[in-house]
Parts: structure tokens; C-alpha cells; sequence
């Protein structure tokens, strides 16, 4: 801290009190969270989010989403339209309030709307604030009604700019992110795809349109589920085989509380639980999502020991008895208390209470009526809890060996002489060749090398026990110190980052993939907080007069050549494998922190349940949803190896 003295004034007058939306352009990352491609993406969910309380309100049943030219949003309901009238209270016309003042809505006081999600968003005010320009249509009563705002500011007063047909209703809100603001401005069409899909499920009969005018080619996918969270479930179960054919479905309302529970339990061993609260996901659960855990392990229990399939002095687990389980928890409330300003956890007590006796109340009528289903689901159970048994014995022992003989760590790590996390990172390497170039060329002090042999076992079809007895998973579970599932711990990481490093072709990228599943299914919280790289070798070399070039793509590549020159001079090599290169090559080109290209890997917390189907799609059992992925998405491939 500097020891000068600091003669600027600091009295009253010093206290800044930012007007209008000022305070939101001063700290946008406060009311959206970041204003990287998530935060971008946040501000259409918020507009959207307006329309869909409309659907849930009875007003409206589509919702178009258009990308257009230049990355511009427009977002069409054909809701009631915001209101046109003056609001008393300021003195300006309603839209105007929702568009530029912070807090302000119809969602306050009870009587606009029974449920909102938008209320505890940050809502048009803060996507008006962020936007280079927004301009706002509304259809109401045969009169169409214009405002326009540039950075928050009001433009020209509300305005009727023509006529409609009586009966049409609904706002369009169309906008532009501000380039000053953001990161970037460019619109991932399958991110939006992914939310707006979800939001379809979650609220069934409502058909929602996401059209990207961007190309020559428009791309358009409508979502309309009649059968709204059920059909959720079958979704996220598709890339699996269903233990029972039915999707088991709860629904009802209990002290003010509307409940909807849909699932259904799988083949597999990953648990897929999400929570919704007035169509918000809820990544950190809640009261909502406690109330059903509740009542599924009491309900599986009283009917296993009613029906002797358990002892009176046996019970299993809730882990136990969601082995395989996907299923969808959303409740409606009209007042949400969530813990934190991104609407994370729920904390409504009601909720809790409501979730249990609805669920207990219908599930033990399903279970009666249906004993072949409860059989399935508790031998299903009782196997997991051996196997869970077999997996803390293996567990215990692996610590014990490890304080008896003092080597804690794997054999074939080369670990970093620093012992601050901070400064050190590991890189997990395909095969002891590139482990071997790896360990010469490496910062001793920082650079750790943990080498694999062959292709981990693909987490995705087994159980704990088969885990912990995977000589490679082990070596990584060890090596990184943190732990696993429920005894994760990320304060004894070892180190700052976890680099992927496997060779530019098929079977690296395959390797690649089981080692993401494995850290997806056991260790989201080291990705969710970014400790995890995939390094990015050259996919080649370029030599001319003694003089070399690395690129790594193709399109680096052809700009070299356009600097170099296209002649018989070039030698072109394209790496297959890190075992081609030596040492000097490899540090040069993969492990120097100050040349090298790391790509960090990312979890989007909006969609987790897609990133699940995305998993089970690559890595489950069944190859149509593979063969269907495959075709949807092989026009997007890079250096692909043939």
C-alpha cells in the first residue's frame, strides 16, 4: 500500500449516486452474472422469460426467437401486451417503467401474474441498460404502440405508429448487445437451442420458434411438448435403456404450492435429477429439491419392509435408490425465496413440505398399483448398495495402504518440486512415449506428468466399485488429492490445472472424451470452477531455409503459406501423434506457458441437463441417438483424421 498522502477530497458531494441505469453499465457482471457469451446469452433468457410468464398466466401459447443480420434479437409473444396506460405512481407510460427502471414490473404485487419467473431475474430494465439500442411493439386493443431506447435512454415518448386487427395482442422486443459491454456479440444457435427447449418442456402447450437468419441458409426448430416434464424425461433418457416403461408422474397442489414430478429409472448408474422453480433451473437445488430426495427414500423403504423385500433392521440409501434415476422436480410458488441474486438454491420452507406429502401421497398409490415396477427399482437398489459397499472397502483399503507405506502417489507421476497449488499444474498424457517427451521437456518446478496407458474405463456404463478398482482412474484420483463423489473435497487440490494433452487424431480425441466423462461424472466442481485445460498441439509443421512454423489449423496453416509462399522449398509435416515430436518440440509447442495454446473447459450451469444427454448420447449404450448426433452435428467437424 502506498505511503503517500492522498489530498483528494472526500466529503459528501464525493458519494456518487448513479441515475437511472447508469448503475447497471457501471457493474453489468452484478445483475447478469458476466458479460462473457453467458451473460450475452442471459439477456435473451430474461426477455423470454417475460413471455413465458405469460404463457404460465394464460395468455399466450407461441414465443418466436429470431437471430437476425448482424446478431440482432427480436423476441415475439402474443401474450396481453405490456401495458400502455400511465403508471400513477411515475407518471409514465407502463412500458416505459419495465424498460427503464430497475425493479419495476407487474409481478410485485400479486395481481399481474399467480407465478414469475422473471421476478427474480434481473428483467428488461437491465437488457434495455445493455443493449446499443432496444426497441419494444406492442398489439393492444387495434393499436400498435413504439418506444425505442439507445443505451437505456429513452429515444422519443410512446407512440402509436398504426393500426391492428382487434383481436391481436402481444409485445415484440428487439435488441443489440452492446459491443462496449460485451465480450463478444455473437449468438450460439445451440445454447439458445438448448434453454428454449427446456423451457418448452417446462411448460407444456406452449410452442416457442427459434429461427437464425444469419446465413443464406436459415436454420429453424420449433419446441411444443403437450406432454410437457414427462416428455422431459423420455428426452433425457433417450440415449438410455428404461428399467419400466412408464414415466412415473406426481402432480398437484399442496399449501399453495403447485408440484409436478416426472421420472422414470434407467439401466445406467448416474444419477439425473433436475429442479425447477416457476420454470428456473435451480443448479444448487433447494427446499423443493429435498422434499422429493425425502419422500423417495422413505416411500422405496416402507414399501420394501411392508412387502418383505427388506428387514425391519435393513433400509437403503436415497444414493441407493436414485442409481439411474432421471427425473424432473418444478414446483410454482408465488413468492420464491431464493438464496442469492442468480436464483441458484430455493428456500421456500412450504416447498420442502408440499414436494414430500404430494410425492409420498401419489408414489405409494403408483407403487401398490404397480409392484412389478417397485421390484425392478429396488433390486436394482440393493445392488447398488453392495456395489457401493464394495467401493468404500476398496476406498478404505487404498487409504490405508497409502499410510502404511508412505506413497501416497502414483509410481509413474512425475510430480513438481513446488508444493503451492497455485503455481503447479499436471498434465494427464496419452501413452509412455509423449509421457516421456513430456517428463524431459517440462518446468520441473511446476509441470507434474501423469502418463496413462491406453483408453480409461468409460465411467458412463460402471459402477463405483469398478471406479475404484481402475488402475488408471485410481492414478488420477491420487494424483490430484482431491477425491471423489461424495468425498470430494477441492481444497486439497494439488494443482492449479489439469491439462489434457493427447495426440490430434481420433483415438486422442476419443481418450479425451472418456477422461471429460470420468471428471464430468466425479469432479464437475474441478471444471465448474476452471481448473481443467485441453492443450492444443500443432496439427503441423512447416520447414523452409532451416527456418520452421507451427500452426494449428488449417486455417493457420494456409495464412503461413500466404507469408511464406507456396513453393517446393515448404516441407510440410502433419503431426499425428505428440510422439512425433521430441522434447525441445514438445515445449516449445504444447508446455510453454508463454507460446503454448490451452482451451479451458466450460460448464454452462443453465443447461446441465443437456450436457447430460450429450454424455449418454457419446458414451452410453445405444448408437441410434449416436448415429442421429453424428449426422446433425458432422458439418461442424475440424481435422477430422480419415
Amino acid at each position: 500500500m502506498s505511503t503517500e498522502q492522498n489530498n483528494a477530497e472526500y466529503g459528501a458531494d464525493q458519494i456518487q449516486i448513479l441515475e437511472g441505469l447508469e448503475a447497471v453499465r457501471k457493474r453489468p457482471g452484478m445483475y447478469i452474472g458476466s458479460t462473457s457469451s453467458r451473460g450475452l446469452h442471459h439477456l435473451v433468457y430474461e426477455i423470454v422469460d417475460n413471455a413465458i410468464d405469460e404463457a404460465l398466466a394464460g395468455a399466450c401459447d407461441t414465443i418466436k426467437v429470431i437471430i437476425g443480420k448482424d446478431d440482432v434479437i427480436t423476441v415475439v409473444d402474443n401474450g396481453r401486451g405490456i401495458p400502455v396506460g400511465i403508471n400513477h405512481k411515475s407518471g409514465l407510460p407502463a412500458v416505459e417503467v419495465v424498460f427503464t427502471i430497475l425493479h419495476a414490473g407487474g409481478k410485485f404485487g400479486g395481481g399481474g401474474y399467480k407465478v414469475s419467473g422473471g421476478l427474480h431475474g434481473v428483467g428488461a430494465s437491465v437488457v434495455n441498460a445493455l443493449s446499443t439500442w432496444l426497441e419494444v411493439t406492442i398489439y393492444k386493443e387495434g393499436k400498435i404502440y413504439r418506444q425505442r431506447y439507445e443505451r437505456g435512454k429513452v429515444c422519443y415518448p410512446l407512440k402509436v405508429i398504426g393500426e391492428c386487427e382487434p383481436d391481436r395482442h402481444g409485445t415484440t422486443v428487439t435488441f443489440k448487445a452492446d459491443g462496449e459491454i460485451f465480450e463478444e456479440t455473437v449468438y450460439d444457435f445451440n445454447v439458445l437451442k438448448q434453454r428454449l427447449r427446456e423451457m418448452a418442456f417446462l411448460t407444456k402447450n406452449v410452442k416457442i420458434i427459434l429461427r437464425d437468419e444469419r446465413e443464406e441458409e436459415i436454420r429453424e426448430k420449433v419446441f411444443h411438448y403437450e406432454g410437457g416434464i414427462r416428455e422431459f424425461v423420455t428426452y433425457l433418457n433417450k440415449g438410455k435403456t428404461p428399467l419400466y416403461p412408464d414415466v412415473i408422474y406426481c402432480e398437484g397442489m399442496k399449501d399453495g404450492v403447485y408440484v409436478e414430478v416426472a421420472m422414470q429409472h434407467n439401466d445406467g448408474f448416474n444419477e439425473g435429477v433436475y429442479s425447477f422453480v416457476n420454470n428456473i433451473t435451480t443448479p444448487e437445488g433447494g427446499t423443493h429439491l429435498t422434499g422429493f430426495r425425502n419422500a423417495l427414500t422413505k416411500t422405496f423403504n416402507n414399501y420394501a419392509k411392508a412387502n418383505k423385500l427388506l428387514k425391519d433392521s435393513e433400509s437403503l440409501s436415497g444414493e441407493d435408490i436414485r442409481e439411474g434415476l432421471t427425473a424432473i422436480v418444478s414446483v410454482k410458488i408465488g413468492e420464491p425465496q431464493f438464496e442469492g441474486q442468480t436464483k441458484q438454491k430455493l428456500g421456500n420452507s412450504e416447498a420442502r413440505g408440499a414436494v414430500d406429502n404430494l410425492v409420498s401421497e401419489q408414489l405409494t398409490i403408483y407403487l401398490e398399483q404397480h409392484p412389478q415396477v417397485a421390484k425392478l427399482v429396488l433390486e436394482k437398489s440393493i445392488m447398488a448398495q453392495r456395489a457401493r459397499e464394495a467401493a468404500r472397502k476398496a476406498r478404505d483399503l487404498t487409504r490405508r495402504k497409502s499410510a502404511l507405506d508412505g506413497l501416497a502417489l502414483p509410481g509413474k507421476l512425475a510430480d513438481c518440486s513446488d508444493k503451492d497449488p497455485k503455481n503447479c499444474e499436471i498434465y494427464i498424457v496419452e501413452g509412455d512415449s509423449a509421457g516421456g517427451s513430456a517428463k524431459t521437456a517440462r518446468d520441473r518446478a511446476t509441470q507434474a506428468i501423469l502418463p496413462l496407458r491406453g483408453k480409461i474405463l468409460n465411467v458412463e456404463k460402471a459402477r463405483l466399485d469398478k471406479i475404484y478398482g481402475n488402475a488408471e482412474i485410481k492414478a488420477m484420483i491420487t494424483a490430484f488429492g482431491t477425491g471423489i463423489h461424495e468425498d470430494f473435497d477441492i481444497t486439497k487440490l494439488r494443482y492449479d490445472k489439469i491439462i489434457i494433452m493427447t495426440d490430434a487424431d481420433v483415438d486422442g480425441a476419443h481418450i479425451s472424451t472418456l477422461l471429460l466423462t470420468f471428471l464430468y461424472r466425479f469432479m464437475p466442481d474441478l471444471i465448474r470452477e476452471g481448473h481443467v485445460y485441453l492443450a492444443q498441439p500443432p496439427l503441423y509443421k512447416l520447414e523452409r531455409n532451416k527456418k520452421v512454423w507451427y500452426a494449428y489449423s488449417d486455417e493457420q496453416l494456409g495464412e503461413i503459406l500466404k507469408e511464406v509462399g507456396r513453393d517446393q522449398n515448404n516441407k510440410i509435416q502433419r503431426y499425428k501423434g505428440l510422439g512425433e515430436m521430441d522434447a525441445e518440440q514438445l515445449w516449445e509447442t504444447t508446455m510453454d506457458p508463454e507460446r503454448r495454446v490451452l482451451r479451458r473447459v466450460n460448464m454452462d450451469e443453465d443447461s446441465t441437463s443437456e450436457l447430460d444427454v450429450t454424455f449418454t448420447t457419446l458414451m452410453g449404450d445405444q448408437v441410434e441417438p449416436r448415429r442421429e448426433f453424428i449426422e446433425e452435428n458432422a458439418k461442424y467437424v475440424k481435422n477430422l483424421d480419415i
